[in-house]
């Protein structure tokens, strides 16, 4: 992985990121897709999932704009952003894992469902392309995920500080996006009923696994670094 070429690299980690996340079923998108495929087809889904992925992608070039660009200027936030996340992976792992529903409930789901009413109410969102696109742009814990990940990801040096390496990482992200929506739909209209939420609830307990996989990885990495500079 260290002698990767930046831009591929950047590349790599979002495309994963966004494939990992975007299959955990946390917002409405993934079960707005789950409903209306099954009702409507393969076409009306995935123009759902389409308008997600563009404002997922928006929300992810938005967050690499932000704090996160200091990072790598400040030893000091660098190694406390290398810490959170390995806790913040290790909590989001098993609260997935132990998961009992689909939607597992956040702090800002009461917020973004009165945000996302109040859009639906001034944009009149009708074609399949819309629904998905203000449903993500009204979710706040989508915004608030990237820019905790896009730090995350540079604090690791898997993106580096530059501006290539900053579009790699969003076209990553872009593309893996799109491929879950693709995958999703597809199956949703093809399965007949048997891709449903308990289908979506094993995947979430995977994406759970994966999740504390990658933070026992940073531990471990993090335990090693400190090992190696005898701190």
């Amino acid at each position: 992985m260290a002698e990767t070429h930046p831009v591929i690299l950047a590349a790599l980690a979002g495309f994963l990121c966004a494939l990992l996340f975007a299959s955990i079923p946390v917002g409405p998108i993934n079960l707005t897709i789950l409903n209306e495929g099954a009702q409507r087809g393969f076409r009306w889904a995935i123009l759902i999932g389409l308008g997600a992925a563009v404002m997922d992608t928006i929300y992810c070039a938005i967050s690499f704009t932000g704090f996160s660009t200091f990072i790598n200027h400040i030893r000091f936030v660098k190694a406390l952003m290398q810490v959170f996340s390995f806790v913040f992976l290790l909590f989001l792992g098993f609260k997935f894992l132990l998961a009992q529903t689909v939607k597992v409930p956040t702090k800002l789901d009461n917020a973004s469902e009165k945000l996302e009413a109040r859009l639906e109410q001034k944009l009149h969102p009708h074609s399949a392309f819309m629904i998905g696109f203000v449903r993500v742009l009204g979710n706040l814990g989508v915004l608030v995920a990237w820019v905790v990940l896009s730090a995350m990801l540079m604090a690791h040096d898997w993106v580096d500080d530059t501006l290539a390496a900053k579009v790699a990482c969003v076209t990553g992200v872009c593309t893996g996006t799109t491929l879950w929506f693709l995958i999703l739909s597809f199956g949703v209209s093809r399965g007949h009923g048997k891709f449903g939420e308990k289908t979506m609830l094993r995947l979430q307990h995977l994406s759970g696994l994966c999740l504390i996989a990658t933070a026992i990885f940073e531990g471990a990495k993090i335990a090693w670094d400190l090992a190696k500079h005898k701190i």
